[in-house]
């Protein structure tokens, strides 16, 4: 039987005549751009916000059953800077099939327990995804969301693209283990404090936000040591806009040992976006803020060995920033 999910973790969803859907982490109706980029939609000259605003990182559904299999229908284009991730099934909260996904459009069938189980479907979280249908071949119904609501917003290292699976990207593993419905904000290269960001986590309701602040910053040279900290500032007070007294967390850059010290072209090390970034958490005296610093979530000689590249995680590594940061962060009893 098809059935209607009822995905979570995005912004806005877009249909074609077709009935693809887009599931947007950010509201696309916002873009004021003219030039178009690789898939069509606007875009300004390097700028991908939007393009990585519509990989569904995080979007999932769930689903009680009885059914012996399930098929999702799925559209995948490559992203330009990524390859296409795998979906995830789970079954009663334990990874059941890890599909791969390749570009064009697909069907994918996965077996399932000739018994009543909970499925979760958690969508690619690299690449550009549409969603067509679910197929159970019994009777299935849609869970809603359970469990508080968590905004978290960063850069590549937050979508975790080098993660094994959508599944177990860091924030999915925080949020599965403390029962959280979780809304990843993670835009590869372009965690840039854009105010669109901003004001999309002042509007949708949470009891706990995250923020990753000051690696793209870093390497794009977004801001300089004059007007970082103000625009940590601007961001932090839009948000506190919509959310008074939900408890805060920024995370300044986790430790990256190839780049420590290095300053970028506008002068700034590592350890000076840092310092700007709790400069600009700090300024409000905010009673509801916790500031974390990144070099604690992973040691020097952990990064050497768990780091990909320069700066982003292997799987392994990603896994070990979810048991690191998830006692760290909770909600207010």
């Amino acid at each position: 039987m098809a059935t209607h999910p009822l995905w979570t973790g995005y912004r806005h969803r877009t249909v074609d005549s077709d009935g693809w859907m887009t599931f947007w982490r950010l509201d696309p109706r916002e873009q004021p751009f003219e030039v178009h980029d690789w898939l069509g939609r606007p875009e300004r000259p390097g700028h991908r916000l939007w393009s990585r605003a519509a990989t569904p990182a995080g979007v999932r559904a769930t689903w009680r059953t009885s059914a012996s299999s399930v098929t999702l229908e799925l559209r995948a284009s490559l992203d330009i800077y990524q390859e296409i991730a795998p979906v995830d099934f789970l079954v009663n909260g334990k990874l059941h099939q890890r599909h791969p996904v390749q570009a064009g459009e697909q069907r994918i069938t996965v077996e399932l327990p000739v018994e009543s189980v909970v499925v979760e479907i958690w969508l690619p979280h690299g690449g550009a995804i549409g969603v067509r249908e679910v197929v159970f071949d019994g009777e299935a119904e849609a869970l809603p969301p359970v469990g508080p609501r968590w905004i978290t917003y960063g850069s590549s290292i937050t979508q975790c693209t080098g993660s094994a699976g959508p599944s177990e990207t860091w924030p999915a593993l925080v949020a599965r283990q403390h029962g959280w419905d979780l809304v990843a904000l993670g835009f590869a290269g372009e965690c840039h404090l854009d105010p669109i960001a901003a004001r999309t986590i002042r509007d949708t309701p949470a009891r706990l936000i995250s923020l990753c602040l000051g690696i793209n910053i870093y390497g794009g040279e977004t801001f300089g040591g004059r007007t970082l900290p103000g625009q940590v500032e601007a961001f932090l007070s839009t948000v506190r806009d919509g959310h008074p007294h939900t408890p805060i967390v920024v995370v300044t850059p986790l430790t990256a040992p190839n780049l420590e010290g290095k300053p970028n072209a506008l002068g700034l090390t590592l350890d000076d976006i840092r310092a700007c970034v709790e400069l600009g958490a700090r300024t409000r005296r905010d009673p509801d803020l916790q500031l974390i610093d990144g070099r604690t979530i992973l040691t020097t000689e952990e990064a050497q060995t768990l780091y990909a590249d320069d700066v982003h995680p292997n799987p392994d590594g990603y896994r070990l920033i979810a048991t690191r940061l998830a006692p760290l962060l909770t909600l207010p009893l």
